[in-house]
């Protein structure tokens, strides 16, 4: 039978971490040691009081389905946090709860932009965020983003992107692959930006409660309440497997959330949100906090000796788990590089080319998603291979 792919396909491109990831674990199979610096997933185990309350939700029966945008109890819980952690009165019904992030991204572009329009995207960045445009004949228009910069945007470079079909802006903070976060001042800028021009602005804050030296922890709802919030259970509350997220919609917009999320998700999982209401109880959030300590612990001993050996780190690294390192000491191909640091050192890491921006082929993501004895190890192990090469 001849296969008929459709058009939209060549220009979804892979995730080249991926690939790494299969052969990492193929090493591994044939008794390789393997340092996995590569996929953004915390080492942490999901909370056991998290488990626990999805165990009980599994034995007393609540495994049927829920109602499109989440279980009540979910709803206002995250509704309670945004009172708590900002002072902020959002009603559970502007909150959907969803198959992940992805999903809420997918239902915030579902409900706002049609084929054809342009929505302006930031990079590096994470890459499913173009293909998910790309499936809704949405157009991504990027911007490249400087090191030298922060890898943050400017004004400027915005009002350059921005055309007559402009309708919306999608931005990280923390971001993914830099750990940068916006500041304030520059986060204001843009709110008014997208005010003045009408285009809709979707704020990535998955990696919101992982922030590190930066005091400001702000959501964009502090400033403005038109914006669309993706966030993400995986991350911060360490429950990537279980496939659950949220979204904050502007007011208005629940009617048409409820049913594209009926048509196309149906519900979120159920086992899943029934644990997840136990995250935002006080000792579970003593653990998170006390495991985002340790992230930060973590992040210094491999800055500093990604440093040592040579390796430039130009943004701060405020948040999320990531470094994202200039490599052009050592390479003018990021993705050989890195394959070649699997299969000789036996360590992973995720080549620039996955996320785009001004020097991809030169840029390296290492997560620090593991202990410091590991993180020391993988260190110990790169500097030889660095010497070797």
């Amino acid at each position: 039978m001849q296969v008929h792919l459709a058009a939209r396909l060549a220009k979804i491109a892979p995730f080249h971490v991926m690939a790494l990831l299969a052969r990492a674990r193929e090493l591994q199979d044939q008794g390789r040691d393997i340092v996995h610096l590569e996929v953004g997933e915390p080492d942490f185990p999901t909370p056991q009081a998290i488990i626990d309350a999805a165990q009980s939700a599994v034995a007393t029966g609540e495994t049927r389905y829920t109602a499109a945008l989440g279980i009540p109890r979910l709803r206002q819980k995250i509704a309670d946090f945004y009172q708590q952690k900002y002072q902020l009165q959002i009603p559970a019904s502007r909150i959907a709860v969803t198959p992940g992030a992805s999903g809420a991204l997918q239902l915030a572009f579902a409900a706002t932009l049609n084929s054809g329009d342009e929505l302006i995207l930031i990079e590096p960045g994470y890459p499913c965020n173009r293909h998910f445009a790309e499936l809704f004949g949405i157009q991504p228009v990027i911007v490249n983003t400087d090191r030298h910069n922060g890898y943050l945007p400017t004004l400027e470079e915005l009002e350059t992107a921005r055309t007559s079909r402009t309708r919306g802006l999608l931005l990280a903070s923390p971001g993914n692959p830099t750990g940068t976060v916006i500041p304030r001042a520059l986060l204001l800028e843009i709110i008014a930006f997208c005010q003045r021009h009408d285009i809709q602005l979707f704020m990535d804050e998955i990696y919101q409660g992982l922030v590190f030296d930066c005091e400001q922890t702000d959501t964009v709802l502090q400033y403005d309440q038109r914006a669309w919030v993706i966030q993400s259970f995986s991350k911060y509350f360490q429950m990537t497997g279980w496939r659950l997220g949220w979204l904050v919609m502007p007011e208005g917009y629940e009617d048409a959330v409820n049913r594209i999320a009926q048509n196309i998700f149906l519900c979120p999982p159920s086992m899943s949100q029934y644990g997840a209401v136990r995250a935002f109880e006080p000792d579970v959030i003593e653990l998170l906090e006390q495991r985002r300590s340790e992230l930060r612990q973590r992040r210094d001993i491999l800055k500093q000796g990604l440093e040592r050996l040579g390796f430039v780190i130009d943004a701060a690294p405020d948040g999320a788990f990531y470094l994202y390192c200039d490599a052009s000491a050592f390479t003018r191909d990021a993705m050989t590089f890195c394959w070649q640091l699997l299969e000789q050192a036996g360590i992973a890491a995720t080549p620039g080319q996955d996320f785009g921006g001004a020097h991809p082929d030169t840029s390296i993501r290492f997560a620090y998603t593991q202990p410091i004895a590991v993180l020391q190890e993988a260190l110990v192990r790169l500097e030889s291979f660095i010497g070797a090469v």
